[in-house]
């Protein structure tokens, strides 16, 4: 049990200091809140994270994925392979497009796109693949990228839970047609809510600026159909502040993440393996449990440790996927994804935790014992 002296230590932990609060007053006294100067600033500053690729700041990392794969023409007719072991909003994307979703299965390590899989589930209509980064480590992208050539199909890197990740010195974000990133308040980085897309082709780029706002590049003179889906000078003028702070921020990620790697030792968890030549920044800390996994996650919230399960339900069991299918008579053979869903649990690592606050995590999951 927690004891009298001892908070809780939250699962995560959304940063609002006073250098965010001071960047979002100074905009609203501007007058100037909605696509000016600030995004520019923030689409130039984070460029540097992805090899300068072309940047174009949205209000979401769902409207970054729709609108990538809006401007790469993608729609009825096509499908798209993703993982089912991930948040709703990358199949949701696809759907959104017109597009069918093709579930494929994951590496058990990285939690991504089996390479062998998505080779697998290529058919005459696959238009583009999906990797999704999850919990900040990067797919298996010098395998996925080969793949993609071979077959012509776009890649659309769903990158909204690893900022700064990268694999082999690639940062992820700079290896497909166009990446995608979330700003949401508990990501390694935010702008209250936001997203962005990344691209190294200055045509999609303008497309995309098109897309967000209303098809229009000059006030009026609308080219093609778009939607609102501009980012606020306020939100940038926040994501800019985390920008400057998002390297150490990573760091301190790794840095808990060793501690945890090196101080958990109970038989029934399995703490997360790093591809190698991958950088894992942590958006998460997911280990495995063996046994009753919600026996383990009672004795954590009662020792004061956060714990969550990201995903507990892969989507292609979620009732806007599963029942289409359930008519259609589809069905889905993903084992590493089941496997993944009943055994997940993720544990603060978040750059505010202490010392004793490792410390304290370390010693309630290695209380877990052998025996859940």
């Amino acid at each position: 049990m927690t004891s009298i002296n001892e908070q809780p230590i939250p699962a995560a932990r959304p940063v609002i200091g006073e250098d965010e609060i001071e960047a979002a007053v100074r905009v609203l006294r501007s007058g100037r809140v909605v696509q000016g100067p600030e995004v520019a600033a923030f689409e130039e500053g984070f460029s540097r994270l992805v090899d300068d690729r072309h940047c174009v700041a949205v209000n979401s990392g769902t409207s970054a994925l729709h609108l990538l794969l809006l401007a790469l023409g993608i729609g009825p007719g096509d499908e798209v392979i993703v993982p089912s072991f991930s948040f709703a909003a990358s199949a949701n994307a696809v759907r959104l497009v017109g597009a069918d979703v093709v579930f494929a299965d994951i590496e058990p390590g990285s939690f991504g796109l089996d390479p062998a899989a998505v080779e697998a589930a290529i058919t005459p209509r696959t238009a583009a693949i999906m990797p999704v980064h999850l919990y900040g480590h990067p797919a298996a992208m010098d395998k996925l990228m080969p793949i993609a050539d071979k077959h012509r199909l776009a890649v659309v890197e769903d990158a909204c839970q690893a900022h700064a990740a990268a694999l082999n010195g690639t940062p992820v974000g700079a290896f497909g047609a166009g990446g995608t990133f979330s700003f949401y308040p508990t990501k390694n980085m935010h702008s209250l809510e936001g997203g962005m897309v990344t691209t190294a082709d200055a045509e999609l780029a303008r497309t995309l600026r098109l897309l967000r706002n209303q098809g229009m590049e000059q006030r009026y003179a609308n080219e093609i159909v778009g939607a609102n889906m501009r980012m606020t000078d306020v939100s940038a003028a926040v994501g800019r502040v985390q920008l400057g702070k998002v390297e150490a921020w990573t760091e301190q990620r790794r840095a808990n993440a060793a501690y945890l790697d090196a101080h958990i030792t109970a038989p029934a968890v399995t703490t997360p393996p790093v591809a190698e030549g991958a950088r894992h920044v942590y958006h998460q800390y997911t280990v495995r449990i063996s046994g009753d996994r919600d026996a383990a996650m009672a004795k954590l919230t009662e020792a004061g440790i956060g714990n969550a399960v990201y995903y507990p339900t892969p989507i292609h069991r979620l009732k806007p996927y599963w029942e289409p299918d359930q008519k259609a008579g589809r069905t889905w053979d993903l084992p590493e994804t089941e496997r993944a869903a009943a055994e997940v649990v993720s544990l603060p690592v978040h750059p505010s935790l202490t010392e004793g606050d490792l410390r304290r995590i370390a010693a309630a999951v290695n209380s877990l014992g052998e025996n859940l």
